[in-house]
């Protein structure tokens, strides 16, 4: 027997598609990868989700499973490597060579951060490290931070933090910005941003949390120590869309083009969460898509029975 809903990925997105598709009676199975809980679950501590008012990501999403389970989703901890339409329905093809069918799949398995692979990227991930500004800016009121990269995330994320830190590094291996030209002129103006231009960051440093960052100046290769209580990567996010390649169509972003209702080009696949076009990349949002998705698939398969 088929089963109804094949969830792939369990963040914020897949979670709340595996509650809802649940409390729906459908017959749900939520594959999670290496990374349970997704992005959520790296931040140190959430104060703008509603109604949990503080605690850890990795908590959070504690509730999110503990719910889901309740209500009866089965879970599984493999890897997808391919999905397939099989005419009316999804076959779901795993690592372990196992192959599964659906009626309906929602993608929710996220986005890759780009890593600056450096030392103390993987120890701090969390303990002052952060790679979203939105998320994690407000922590560090009045504290001095370094944001990487030059972007318009990381340009716009520096302009926000400079009404939040006391001061802001902000480091990037060229003299030019690939940000907007009006945004960038606007950073300029910031008396509390200082950019650190033709450096390239080296190790980030610190015990059990961050106190510095270890960089090396690109033109004359003096390296140095920026004394920082925070550091933020806005270097960008890579989407791999490989096990659906045939199925979606992506922007130029990689991210997978969805309509309101969550749903992609092909019938009966739906996608949410980070990996989607969605702006706004957070828990809150991840989880409203989860939601959507869910309640689209269970009319989809509705009307197919309808039809048949």
């Amino acid at each position: 027997m088929a089963y109804d809903v094949i969830i792939i990925g369990g963040g914020a997105a897949g979670l709340t598609s595996a509650i809802y598709s649940c409390r729906k009676s459908l017959k749900t199975l939520l594959i999670k990868g290496p990374h349970p809980g997704g992005e959520t679950s790296l931040t140190n501590n959430i104060e703008n989700y509603p109604g949990y008012e503080n605690g850890s990501g990795s908590e959070l999403m504690d509730i999110f499973e503990r719910q889901a389970k309740k209500f009866g989703t089965t879970f599984l901890e493999d890897t997808v490597i391919k999905v397939e339409k099989k005419s009316n329905n999804f076959l779901v093809k795993l690592e372990s060579n196992k192959e599964l069918e659906s009626k309906t799949v929602i993608l929710a398995f996220g986005r890759k951060r780009r890593k600056l692979n450096i030392p103390g990227e993987d120890k701090f991930l969390g303990k002052g490290l952060s790679t979203c500004i939105i998320c994690d800016g407000p922590l560090f009121g009045e504290k001095i931070v370094a944001v990487i990269g030059a972007g318009n995330s990381a340009v716009e994320g520096a302009l926000e933090l400079s009404s939040i830190a006391k001061k802001i590094f902000l480091v990037h291996r060229r003299e030019e910005f690939r940000a907007d030209e009006i945004t960038v002129n606007e950073l300029k103006k910031k008396k509390n941003i200082e950019l650190v231009l033709n450096t390239t960051p080296l190790e980030i440093l610190g015990e059990s949390f961050v106190t510095g960052l270890k960089v090396k100046d690109l033109k004359t290769g003096r390296e140095k120590t920026i004394l920082v209580k925070g550091v933020f990567t806005e270097i960008g996010y890579d989407t791999d869309t490989s096990i659906v390649k045939s199925l979606v169509d992506v922007n130029e972003l990689g991210e997978i083009i969805v309509d309101l209702k969550c749903r992609t080009k092909t019938p009966g696949l739906f996608a949410a969460g980070d990996l989607t076009l969605i702006p706004y990349k957070q828990t809150v949002i991840s989880a409203g898509q989860g939601s959507i998705a869910a309640l689209e698939a269970h009319k989809y398969i509705i009307e197919q029975e309808r039809s048949n």
